[in-house]
């Protein structure tokens, strides 16, 4: 008990001398963890890196903090835990850490006193591994002494991996805790791992049909860009990353006009990419956990092929294989409502996937997606992943190794093999995600036009309500219904029905004072309309400040 209460004035004296809770108002841990402004994160990250030393203790585990403001610009920061096995923070201690980064300075010992009498932490003295990472951006470094500094007054073990992807990150949390099973818990692990799965699917037939090996690459100015650099030098020639928006720390554009969420967002090209017709392209985000792909036709066009494209492809393609190999294996696709509905009707009746829809959120994608045998998942923002139960992986490798498969059987379980060593499957990686893209339209022989060509997304939108208070609206059945205020559900269908294929849906924003209304239909014109009149609608009922919308 002395010992406990000696570390627990530890904590105070660093939280009192050198992060003092200087901001008045509260920040809450959402599904990106805290993300604000990077001058107003101190304090926060410092009470993190104690939080993941309680996490660690009560998991008996290593646990992991990144320090990332993802795709948001470069003046904001964020910082997130990283689970044992690579998930995002259990759900129920989300509570522990908006108590803990809220609480006055002199009051931080008795949540503390808190969380080791309901969490039932016994052993105060071991030193848990706590593995840190940040991103490029300038502020990272003194944000992640403060996340060290935090280890360090609750007697954790700091792992500092410097400058990394988030899902880099993720990796190594569960090849620590999996000692060493799922892969070294280093970067040149890392690289090795999924360079040696895609040569060995790949062979050295680097085309293939209309499939030419040659990708245009947007780093959004970011990790993404560091790290790939790495990548393209391992893979020698087998993929050609011809690569743009480069600039990494203190350039001042992260994010800037670029990147996956620009390009999702303004459906149009990046700055610094040749607009040549024809060319694929991708975008990665600012700590490179979201991909898109997309092109320029002969027109100047531009076409995306955004998380509901990638997550068709990867699904379509694992069930073709799957078939070949024989196995019996129950393979799903998770989506959000923000996937396009033509993306949902392809893989049901085309694919015949079963598909589950979930709330916002990587976190309730993940949870979901482990239920299948092999579950696939993404958001339409481009991040997601695929899943594998571990029985379906013993059975898959127990399968090869016996004497009875046919040739044809034979090689499609060694290929499924060496993709699941594609897919980092803790968390959505958009580099991972690429090599896994680039197997598929490899093997398919296919250019990004053939792989569009599979479905065409309905028209869609989205808007955003500014309100007074965003908690007024509620939602159920995955956030496609609103509960209350009372009567904007009806409203909502009842406007929807004018319009043929309509579909609309609001739901709150997780991190500011907005509602988000998505609509869809069967032409952009519909869509547009739609999507105003709905939002005159929330407007009215919900509380809106600001300009009303336009009506035409």
């Amino acid at each position: 008990m002395a010992n406990n209460n000696n570390r627990c004035r530890t904590v105070y004296a660093f939280a009192r001398e050198m992060y003092p809770k200087t901001v008045k108002g509260d920040i809450a841990y959402g599904t990106a963890g805290f993300r604000t402004r990077a001058i107003d994160l101190d304090y926060v990250m410092y009470r993190m890196g104690l939080l993941a030393v309680l996490r660690a203790r009560v998991k008996r585990a290593v646990i992991g903090v990144m320090i990332t403001a993802s795709h948001n610009p470069e003046p904001d920061n964020g910082v997130k835990l990283v689970d044992p096995m690579g998930e995002m923070l259990e759900q129920s201690w989300e509570k522990w850490a908006t108590k803990i980064a809220n609480v006055t300075d002199d009051k931080l010992e008795h949540v503390i006193n808190d969380i080791i009498k309901e969490c039932g932490i016994e052993n105060m003295n071991d030193r848990p591994e706590i593995v840190v990472g940040k991103d490029t951006r300038p502020s990272s470094p003194s944000l992640a002494k403060a996340v060290i500094d935090g280890v360090l007054a609750m007697g954790g073990k700091p792992i500092d991996y410097g400058i990394v992807t988030t899902p880099q990150l993720h990796y190594f949390v569960v090849c620590k805790n999996t000692h060493r099973a799922y892969g070294e818990p280093t970067e040149e692990g890392y690289y090795r791992k999924l360079i040696t799965a895609f040569k060995k699917v790949r062979g050295n037939e680097f085309n293939n049909g209309n499939y030419t090996n040659s990708i245009m690459y947007d780093g959004a100015n970011g990790v993404g860009a560091k790290k790939v650099k790495y990548l393209k030098e391992g893979l020698a020639g087998s993929l050609n990353i011809a690569m743009y928006n480069d600039e990494i720390i203190g350039s001042g554009k992260l994010n800037y006009l670029c990147g996956a969420d620009f390009v999702k967002s303004q459906q149009k090209f990046p700055t610094g990419l040749p607009q040549t017709p024809n060319l694929r392209c991708c975008s990665v985000d600012g700590d490179a956990d979201r991909l898109v792909y997309y092109y320029l036709d002969e027109n100047k066009k531009f076409h995306l092929m955004d998380g509901d494209k990638i997550a068709t492809l990867i699904a379509g393609y694992l069930k073709e294989i799957l078939e070949k190999t024989g196995l019996k294996l129950n393979l799903g696709l998770v989506q959000t409502a923000y996937a396009n509905g033509a993306s949902t009707d392809y893989i049901t009746k085309e694919l015949k996937v079963p598909v589950a829809c979930v709330a916002t959120g990587v976190k309730h994608l993940h949870h979901k997606a482990v239920e299948y045998d092999i579950g696939v998942y993404f958001e339409a923002n481009g991040h997601g992943t695929v899943v594998f139960k571990q029985s379906a992986k013993d059975k898959i490798k127990n399968t090869y190794q016996t004497n009875n498969l046919s040739p044809e059987q034979k090689d499609a379980t060694l290929r499924l093999i060496n993709i699941i060593d594609i897919i980092n499957e803790t968390v959505g990686d958009a580099i991972s995600d690429m090599l896994l893209v680039e197997t598929i339209l490899h093997d398919k022989g296919w250019d990004i036009r053939q792989w569009e060509a599979a479905y065409t997304d309905l028209p869609n939108k989205l808007l955003k309500v500014t309100v007074q208070d965003r908690t007024v609206v509620t939602t159920t059945d995955a956030e496609r219904k609103c509960v209350t205020p009372k009567g904007l559900q009806e409203e909502i269908d009842r406007i929807v029905s004018k319009y043929p294929k309509g579909r609309c849906f609001v739901r709150p924003s997780g991190t500011e004072d907005v509602l988000r209304v998505y609509t869809e239909a069967a032409t952009k014109e519909e869509c547009d309309k739609l999507g105003i009149e709905v939002a005159k609608v929330v407007y009215d009922l919900a509380g809106g400040i600001g300009n009303p919308p336009l009506v035409e």
